[in-house]
Formats: structure tokens, C-alpha cells, sequence
């Protein structure tokens, strides 16, 4: 809804990769759910299919989820801060790793084709 703005449960549905595609009546519920904490509203009725939209802007939820971390961690940001650090560090051995093996697979077919 925030990229797309105003969409049916049908509409939001379909916006998820088929191959993971969740059922129709599961996204239904996660929407009534998030209206029912006024994170969305029903904009208008189309038919018989209610069109939502957000009511909490982005910045505002990515702040709520921030401060519902740091209030899980009993509001100790170094800790917090220490295990983002942690795990983007592993996320960036990961990425060199994966750039190794490229780099590795592109000599050999480069040699390949010189032979």
C-alpha cells in the first residue's frame, strides 16, 4: 500500500510472487488486522471488494519498530547496535565470499576459451 498506494485484498494478494503466493483469506486477515489497529482504512467499495490504504506512513512504522527493538533489548542501543554491526559484518563475508567464487568461475572460463 505504500508503494502502490490504494489496493483490494485481492489486488494485495496478487502483488506476491505466485510461487509464494499466500491464500486469499490469509491476506484478508492480516488487512482486517492492520485496520483494526488503524494502520490501514478502507478508502472506498468497489463492488463488493473493499479498496484499503495506509494510514501510517513508513518513516513512522520503520520508528515503532525501532523503538519496539530497542524496548525488547530493555533500551540498550550498544547492544542493539552491536548485533546489527554483527550481523552485517557476516553479511558482508558472505558477499566477498560470493564474489570470490565468481571471480574464480570467470578465470576458469576465460581460460577455457583460450585453449
Amino acid at each position: 500500500l505504500w508503494k502502490e498506494g490504494a489496493l483490494s485484498v485481492r489486488e494485495i494478494q496478487e502483488r506476491f510472487p505466485e510461487k509464494d503466493r499466500p491464500a486469499y483469506t490469509t491476506v484478508q486477515t492480516i488487512v482486517y488486522r492492520l485496520e483494526g489497529k488503524k494502520a490501514v482504512r478502507r478508502a472506498k467499495k468497489v463492488g463488493n471488494a473493499h479498496v484499503f490504504e495506509a494510514v501510517v506512513s513508513r518513516s513512522s512504522a520503520d520508528r515503532r519498530l525501532v523503538d519496539e527493538l530497542l524496548n525488547f533489548f530493555g533500551g540498550r542501543t550498544v547492544t542493539v547496535l552491536h548485533q546489527l554491526a554483527e550481523r552485517g559484518q557476516h553479511l558482508l563475508h558472505k558477499i566477498a565470499h560470493a564474489q570470490r567464487l565468481a571471480r574464480r568461475a570467470g578465470e576458469r572460463e576465460r581460460r577455457r576459451g583460450k585453449c
